[in-house]
């Protein structure tokens, strides 16, 4: 299968400007590059309904395409369960026993990074682990399955941030409720997807050295990163649907069309007159991709019809 960017939302609600500008950004990069550009619908968290619809609708209105059909990754039980197990054969998961309370408390020590486990349950003996197991299944509840890493740091390259190296946690790989997570499902669609460029937002800058160890121990390729500035409030917290008309039902509302908040994306870019995805793409090319700045997007939200841009 040949290389492929990707864009990867979970369908739980409306894409806002924020999501477009880097759904823009992540289509760019792979057909400047001449990659494959696949859509995949991670639902394995939560969903909420006529959620993906939207946002697929979306996605087209702003002229982006991609090759096959979207997948929906619950689908992919299959191949994530396989996954597990071969990790588990290999001594790489162990149980986890505690509730997130138990964490919370304990990873206040201060050799722990923030927010990362413990390590409370990871070299338990069979008989702790015995009495451990029972004492959930008294309560109806089973352990979840974590990493055992191999290597506590990890380094991966970002084409806008460099060399990145990060501590790698003890993550989570399949919950008490029996899902797989989310880490672990990411990286088997991506290798199954033929993905070896991963686009998407800064504040996920953390999670990707964590990621790339697990591609590496189940024998994936590590793709190459690149981490996109977040959008912001004026406030200075993330973009969200309270902020204003962000998102392109609510613009219509305005007189918006599409092309409009393709254009409103484009002048954070530096692009003037973009109307669809690839105005975007052609007038930045890889050079001007790899300029990106690094700061976050600051949205101010319309409060009128598209001045510049009339509804048509």
């Amino acid at each position: 299968m040949t290389n492929a960017g990707r864009f990867a939302p979970s369908p739980t609600g409306d894409f806002h400007l924020g999501n477009l500008r880097t759904a823009i950004l992540a289509w760019a990069w792979a057909r400047t590059t001449r990659r494959r550009f696949v859509l995949r619908i991670e639902d394995i968290d939560r969903a909420r309904a006529g959620s993906a619809d939207r946002q697929i609708a979306d996605l087209e209105a702003i002229g982006i395409d991609w090759d096959g059909q979207p997948l929906i990754q619950t689908t992919r039980a299959d191949a994530h369960e396989a996954a597990l197990a071969d990790l588990a054969r290999r001594g790489l998961v162990f149980e986890c026993y505690c509730s997130r309370r138990d964490i919370r408390e304990a990873a206040s020590a201060p050799h722990v990074p923030p927010g990362h486990y413990p390590g409370t349950c990871l070299n338990l003996n069979e008989e702790e682990r015995h009495v451990r197991r029972e004492a959930l299944a008294a309560v109806g509840r089973a352990p979840a399955l974590r990493l055992a890493a191999p290597s506590r740091t990890w380094t991966v390259t970002d084409e806008l941030h460099g060399t990145y190296t990060g501590p790698v946690d003890h993550f989570v790989v399949r919950r008490s409720d029996g899902v797989p997570a989310y880490n672990l499902a990411a990286v088997v669609d991506d290798a199954f997807q033929g993905v070896d460029q991963v686009v998407r937002g800064f504040d996920l800058l953390s999670q990707a050295p964590a990621q790339a160890q697990l591609a590496h121990l189940l024998g994936a390729p590590t793709p190459t990163y690149a981490h996109v500035p977040l959008a912001l409030a004026p406030s200075g917290a993330r973009l969200a649907k309270r902020d204003g008309p962000v998102t392109l039902a609510d613009l219509r509302g305005l007189g918006w069309c599409a092309p409009d908040a393709v254009a409103f994306i484009g002048e954070s870019l530096g692009v003037s007159g973009a109307r669809r995805a690839s105005d975007i793409a052609d007038s930045l090319g890889i050079d001007g991709l790899r300029a990106l700045p690094t700061d976050p997007w600051v949205v101010t939200p319309p409060t009128g019809q598209a001045a510049a841009y009339p509804l048509r």
